[in-house]
């Protein structure tokens, strides 16, 4: 690893403003998923060590939640410049551990670092109201306060903009933090607290726990009654598992899950704008994304033509090592990721789907790169219709009927994201309402923005992050009542 700033590789935890090995002097090994060579031996924190970040952050509350809206913002600021000065550093950092392209890798960084900028501003603006009373003499005043110290789990696919997204609002809000990654990606975590320190960030302010011990350091968050707050991306299964952990604490939760997202292509759509906003929707990050197009609809009159042009985009998609230039799609994230896409496909190809392109791995048995892999034939009795994918296969449904379509789409349980082409305004009104989802695209395969609120509905959770909505889960409303006012 070659980095102009050699001190964002931290192998340790990061508690209380310091670098610092596990109580149990236990490491875990991080490995780069394109060749399986060791990055790193990294801090397994324990439950003393989750208990120490909690004390702190609990110290540190007291003195972050009264620094003013503008001294905050600053020092969010300083962090967010830093990120960008040492976005190639970061990158590469996050493509060694994740495996997603070194492009993609910046991309990340710097989508990530604009959350920090977003929030600096938004701590300015955390207003409260006065409302008019109900009796002469009564007055009304309602202000914002941070909820107290905040539990976060972060998911491995982007480990530096997951942290960011969560992370930065909280701090805007005067909330400090106690962070646990992904065992598969730490490192990204530990850099962005090696800048945090730069930034000027008080001891315990920020807090990162890497682990392996997954179960021991989460209940530790959620049975703690100094966490107010906790904030979770990953699957439906584990959030459902943690919402359950903090009802004895009613802690504060925002949840975002699984997805399930449909791609619907009518026949008046722009059939090459719809396919390059396919492949943008279902390879980035090896489809290893929460929003990736999971299910493709494609009406029967284009049906052929979008499949063929579809197909062979997805044949010129350049897999390989994240770090080579010019490489699109890098490895998948371990090896039970690529045994569940495989999985999926043995159970279509069962059911009687085809695959047009694509449908191994890259190079021996070992490898964790797959083939971008298109499929049709396929039907709603078939996992690829009922299950989030998470890698890189595009299965392709045809349909006749916009109720038809809407009905198939709606057919889950998830409501995360999702997309679909047109040119009819009024259908669009139409599908954009009746889709049972947090978040749509229209004629845009790329909906992930600072400004507006990721977020899902039914089982893919709720709360919303980014926007002027992402501070909300992290203040609460104190209502005054003034009498005597005559």
């Amino acid at each position: 690893m070659n980095l102009s700033h050699p001190s964002l590789f931290q192998t340790n935890a990061f508690i209380n403003g310091a670098f610092k090995a596990s109580e149990s002097g236990n490491t875990f090994e991080v490995a780069n998923p394109f060749n399986k060579d060791i990055l790193a031996q990294v801090a397994n924190s324990t439950k003393a060590d989750t208990e120490e970040a909690i004390q702190a952050a609990s110290n540190a509350f007291q003195v972050w939640k009264k620094f003013t809206a503008s001294k905050r913002s600053r020092i969010l600021k300083n962090w967010y410049h830093l990120q960008l000065k040492h976005a190639d550093d970061l990158a590469q950092i996050l493509t060694l551990e994740q495996g997603k392209p070194l492009a993609e890798a910046k991309g990340e960084i710097k989508y990530g670092a604009s959350f920090v900028e977003w929030f600096a501003e938004e701590a300015r603006r955390i207003y409260g109201d006065t409302i008019p009373g109900h009796q002469a003499d009564k007055r009304i005043v309602t202000i914002k306060q941070p909820v107290g110290v905040v539990a976060a789990i972060t998911p491995w696919n982007f480990p530096s903009a997951m942290i960011t997204r969560k992370v930065a609002p909280a701090l805007a809000a005067g909330c400090t933090v106690v962070i646990k990654p992904s065992e598969l990606t730490p490192l990204s975590a530990l850099a962005l607290a090696q800048l945090s320190i730069e930034a000027g960030f008080p001891p315990g302010v920020i807090n990162i726990l890497p682990t392996i011990n997954a179960v021991e350091v989460g209940q530790t968050m959620t049975n703690s009654k100094l966490v107010r707050k906790l904030s979770f991306t990953g699957s439906t299964k584990v959030g459902k598992l943690l919402m359950r952990q903090c009802a004895d604490t009613v802690k504060k939760i925002s949840m975002e899950l699984g997805g399930n997202a449909p791609f619907i292509v009518f026949d008046d759509a722009d059939m090459d704008e719809a396919v390059s906003g396919a492949i943008a929707a279902k390879y980035r990050n090896a489809g290893q994304t929460c929003i990736c197009a999971n299910r493709i609809f494609v009406q029967s009159s284009v049906y052929d033509e979008f499949t063929e042009k579809f197909a062979k985009a997805v044949k010129e998609q350049k897999v390989g090592n994240g770090l080579e230039e010019g490489t699109i799609v890098g490895p998948m994230i371990e090896e039970k990721a690529v045994q569940s896409v495989e999985a999926v496909l043995e159970d279509a190809q069962t059911k009687g789907a085809d695959i047009i392109t694509g449908g191994k791995r890259v190079g021996n048995n070992d490898s964790l790169i797959y083939e971008p892999t298109v499929v049709k034939n396929v039907n709603t009795d078939m996992l690829v219709f009922k299950n989030e994918i998470f890698g890189p296969v595009a299965p392709i449904f045809k349909f006749d009927t916009e109720e038809e379509v809407v009905k198939m789409a709606n057919d889950t349980n998830y409501g995360l994201a999702s997309y679909f082409y047109g040119r009819d305004y009024a259908r669009i009104w139409r599908v954009a309402e009746a889709l049972e989802f947090g978040m749509v695209g229209i004629n845009t395969g790329m909906i992930s923005t600072t400004v507006a609120p990721f977020g899902g509905v039914k089982e893919s959770g709720f709360g919303r992050e980014g926007s002027k909505y992402g501070i909300d889960d992290y203040v609460e409303i104190k209502y005054m009542c003034w009498g005597g006012v005559s």
